[in-house]
C-alpha cells in the first residue's frame, strides 16, 4: 500500500474512533464511551489484576481481547503494522563498548545501523549526544561523521571517544533548530536516532531545500516542541491533535525498570488521591494541573497535598485525613488502569499516523521512502524508522 493511501485510511479510522482515545481517564472519571459502550466498560472494570497485567503488557493480546467489542480495531491494527526493515551484517561494535554505552542503547544503535545499506557519503549525526551512533557508523562504513549537539560537555566527550576509537568524527556545539542548519546537510547522509519531536520534524520540513542525499530517522517523543496544536507536515493531514493527545503515542513502559514502574505508580496514586480529596472536600480545583516538581514527591503524601494545594490556590483543612485520600487514590488508579486499556489500544495507530505524516511529506519533497521497524518492541517501543533517498 502506498504511504499516502495508508495514511488517509488510518486517519479515517482514528477519526471514527476518536471518542475512545481522545478522553483521558485521568481527567475524566467516566469518559463518554463508558455510556456508549456499556458492555465494554463493564468488562474492562471487572478485569482481575492478573489478566489486566497480561493485557497491559501485550498490545496484541489487548487488541484481540478488545476486538470483541470494537470490531473496527482489526482494520486499525492492520494499517498500523509495519514489517522489519532488511538488515545487513556488521562487525561487532567495539567502539560502543569503548564508550561505555548502556547495554540497551548500544543494541538500539547496532540495530539502527544494520537496517540500511552501507553509507558512502559523509554523514551528519543529528542531535548526537556523545556521538555513539556516529562513531559506530564511522567504524562500520569508514565514513566521515559530523556530529551536531548543543551540549558542549557531550560534544567534548564525543570528540574524546572518537579520538580513542581512531575515527573521522568531529562534533559541533550547535542548536539544530537554529536558522541556517540546512546548509550543513548538503550532499550528506543524515542520521537521527530518537531525536525528539520538533528536532526530527525540522529535518523533514527542510528536506526539499537542504540538498541531503538521504535521511535515516527513528522518531521519538512526538509531543516535544508542540505548545498547543500539532502542526502537520503533509497536506492530507486532517487529524487535530494537542500536545496531551500526542503524549498518548509514547506512554509505553515496556523498557522501564521495575523500580521506575513502582515509583510512577506511587506518583500517580498521590496525584489521583489529591484529585479525590479536592472532589470530596468540594475544593475549586481546575480539571487539570501542571506537572508536579519531583521534589514534592520525595516527602510524604500529606506534604505533597499541601504543597500542591498551595500552588493551585486552594485551602486545605487543618486535619486532612491523608490515609483516607490515599486509599481513594489507590482505588481510582485501579479503575484508571482498566479504563486506559481501551485508550492505549490506539497508541500504535496514533504513532503510525504521525510517522506516516513524515513519510508523505518526504515523498512530496522528492524522496523515495521506506518505513518499517528497525528492532523489536522489547528493545524500544519507538522502533519505527524512515529511510528516505533523494
Amino acid at each position: 500500500m502506498q504511504h499516502t493511501d495508508r495514511f488517509l485510511q488510518l486517519q479515517r479510522c482514528l477519526a471514527d474512533h476518536q471518542a475512545l482515545w481522545r478522553p483521558a481517564p485521568f481527567h475524566q472519571v467516566r469518559p463518554a464511551w463508558t455510556r456508549s459502550h456499556p458492555a465494554l466498560a463493564a468488562e474492562v472494570l471487572a478485569l482481575d489484576e492478573a489478566v489486566l497485567e497480561v493485557l497491559a503488557a501485550d498490545p496484541d493480546a489487548a487488541g484481540d481481547w478488545l476486538g470483541r467489542w470494537l470490531p473496527g480495531l482489526t482494520e486499525l491494527r492492520a494499517l498500523s503494522r509495519f514489517g522489519p526493515l532488511p538488515r545487513r551484517d556488521l562487525p561487532a561494535a567495539g567502539g560502543l563498548a569503548a564508550g561505555s554505552v548502556p547495554a540497551r542503547k548500544g543494541r538500539q544503535i547496532e540495530a539502527f545501523a544494520a537496517v540500511a545499506p552501507a553509507l558512502r557519503a559523509p554523514v551528519v549525526e543529528w542531535c548526537a549526544g556523545k556521538g555513539h551512533l556516529g562513531r559506530h557508523l564511522a567504524l562500520a562504513d569508514g565514513v566521515e561523521v559530523h556530529s551536531l549537539e548543543r551540549d558542549p560537555v557531550l560534544c567534548g566527550e564525543a570528540d574524546r571517544l572518537a579520538g580513542r576509537a581512531g575515527v573521522r568524527q568531529h562534533s559541533e556545539c550547535v542548536d539544530v533548530l537554529a536558522t541556517g542548519m540546512a546548509r550543513r546537510l548538503r550532499d550528506r547522509e543524515v542520521v537521527a536516532l530518537h531525536a525528539c519531536g520538533e528536532l526530527h520534524r525540522s529535518l523533514v520540513r527542510g528536506a526539499e531545500r537542504a540538498g541531503a542525499l538521504g535521511y535515516r530517522i527513528a522518531p521519538c517523543c512526538y509531543h516535544h516542541g508542540v505548545d498547543s496544536r500539532y502542526r502537520p507536515l503533509s497536506a492530507p493531514a486532517a487529524l487535530p491533535l494537542d500536545s496531551a493527545e500526542l503524549r498518548l503515542a509514547v506512554t509505553d513502559l515496556v523498557t522501564a525498570p521495575a523500580g521506575v514502574r513502582r515509583r510512577l505508580a506511587r506518583d500517580q496514586i498521590w496525584k489521583l488521591g489529591f484529585k479525590a480529596m479536592a472532589d470530596g472536600l468540594q475544593l475549586p480545583l481546575k480539571a487539570t494541573f501542571r506537572p508536579v516538581p519531583t521534589a514534592w514527591l520525595a516527602g510524604d503524601f500529606e506534604q505533597f497535598c499541601r504543597a500542591l494545594a498551595a500552588r493551585e490556590g486552594v485551602r486545605l483543612p487543618e486535619r486532612l485525613e491523608p490515609d483516607r485520600w490515599l486509599v481513594a487514590g489507590e482505588r481510582r488508579r485501579a479503575e484508571l488502569r482498566r479504563l486506559e486499556l481501551v485508550r492505549h489500544a490506539f497508541r500504535r495507530s496514533l504513532e503510525a499516523w504521525l510517522v506516516l505524516d513524515l513519510a508523505v511529506a518526504f515523498e512530496v519533497a522528492g524522496f523515495a521512502v521506506i518505513l518499517g521497524e528497525f528492532c523489536a518492541r522489547e528493545l524500544t517501543p519507538r522502533n519505527l524508522m524512515l529511510l528516505a533517498r533523494a
